[in-house]
């Protein structure tokens, strides 16, 4: 049962990545190729809290940015409708994506939770 929390959970965090665009310079690779670089034995850490808010703060910008385009649409400054559009369901999947990964994220504590030990 914790098996498949945890595949689930992983495969949740993998679409949040590719909705969100995340790149090679996420936080947790940046620091995973410092310490690489740096050739040291000690484990790597990275803030899970500093990691969570770029994120949201990534998928906020994201819709942010589709409201802009559409703003702009509206007024004639010079966004074609398909640009808004595209803008818009960017920040739309985005969210979508990070409430899918809140709710899988829950369901995993929940089976963690009930978990005998």
């Amino acid at each position: 049962m914790e098996t498949t929390a945890l595949s689930t959970l992983s495969t949740a965090l993998q679409a949040a990545r590719d909705a969100t665009g995340a790149t090679s310079a996420s936080p947790v690779s940046q620091a995973a190729r410092r310490a690489m670089s740096a050739g040291d034995d000690a484990p790597v850490s990275v803030d899970f809290g500093s990691m969570l808010k770029a994120s949201l703060d990534k998928v906020d910008a994201l819709q942010k940015h589709g409201e802009r385009q559409a703003v702009d649409f509206e007024l004639g400054n010079g966004v074609e409708l398909h640009e808004a559009m595209l803008a818009m369901q960017k920040g739309g999947i985005a969210f979508q994506t990070t409430v899918q990964v809140r709710n899988r994220l829950v369901s995993a504590y929940h089976d963690i939770m009930n978990m005998s030990v």
